[in-house]
């Protein structure tokens, strides 16, 4: 029987947040008791400085039942929530972000879904009230999963889902650089949609910079696509046919003596182009490598200092 639902928080930096998210989420929770189903919310803390560890274990005071997990450091929101779906107990399970740009109610839509039969329910955001320049990176982004990763992706993208527990095992073991709802998409599993209005932060300042987003770009590319390694033989292939077409046709000149003394700035011109097409190639290699590095080592991707 199905009889409870878990609700994973990241949080960092979320003090000016959390406050207002306890309240929405005991709506949540009423709610929830409505439709006879308990609900079990799981906070991981990833080495926060201000005041967030101390407003949860006053929660905590007022919901026991509350766990709270502590992280040594920050690793990260992506590896903090894949610490928190080590403690989900639940029949179905969401990651919710603690800056209220996701709005909570949205778990009883899918909780809705959930019960009607559905095993994935995602977010799909229609339109976001975020910077200028946040929104074309989202934009380019999305299009780069679609046409390198996943061709039916939503093309607003998702954050907020929920998942049925049969989903867990495949998350828990997924690689380092595996980004969690990725990977649930990719799983196969027709999707029920919900579409929102991703809501302006309004307390606290993101702490996902720019070299973050830059750096999630590469996990979920090359995590789930061969693309990048197949265009660089292609393109190598490429480059090799006219490399030997020239080469060629210099041969032939010579042959006919009409070759002339000029030509090194086209020398100097091609050496340069073709040495940086190799030191990008590699890099593109390197990336892969250091991601099956990254897997062999068996270092953990968080370190727990302490539960409640």
């Amino acid at each position: 029987m199905k009889n409870k639902i878990s609700v994973v928080v990241p949080v960092y930096f979320n003090g000016g947040s959390l406050p207002l998210l306890f309240e929405a989420l005991e709506k949540v929770e009423a709610e929830l008791l409505l439709r006879k189903l308990s609900l079990e919310l799981i906070f991981v803390d990833d080495g926060s400085h201000d005041n967030s560890l101390s407003l949860l274990l006053e929660f905590k005071t007022k919901r026991p039942e509350t766990k709270i997990v502590k992280l040594t450091r920050n690793f990260g929101a992506i590896k903090c929530s894949k610490a928190g779906l080590n403690f989900v107990s639940g029949d179905a399970f969401v990651i919710l972000a603690a800056d209220l740009q996701d709005p909570p109610s949205l778990i009883i839509d899918m909780v809705d879904k959930w019960i009607a039969g559905s095993k994935f329910v995602i977010c799909e955001r229609i339109s976001r009230d975020d910077p200028l320049f946040k929104k074309i990176f989202a934009n380019i982004f999305y299009r780069l999963v679609r046409l390198l990763v996943m061709k039916n992706y939503p093309k607003g993208g998702f954050d907020l889902a929920l998942m049925d527990a049969l989903f867990l095992p495949y998350l828990l073991n997924s690689a380092k650089s595996v980004v969690p709802s990725y990977l649930a998409y990719w799983v196969g599993y027709e999707p029920s949609v919900l579409k929102y209005h991703r809501q302006r932060r309004e307390y606290g300042k993101s702490r996902w910079t720019f070299a973050k987003s830059f750096s999630l770009v590469f996990d979920i590319i090359l995590g789930f696509s061969v693309t990048p390694i197949r265009a660089i033989s292609g393109f190598g292939a490429f480059i090799s046919l006219l490399s030997f077409l020239y080469g060629g046709s210099v041969t032939l000149s010579a042959l006919l003596n009409k070759i002339p003394v000029e030509g090194f700035a086209s020398l100097v011109a091609l050496i340069t182009f073709l040495l940086g097409l190799i030191i990008i190639m590699l890099g593109v290699i390197g990336e892969y490598l250091w991601r099956i590095s990254e897997e062999l080592n068996k270092r953990p991707e968080t370190i727990i200092e302490k539960i409640w």
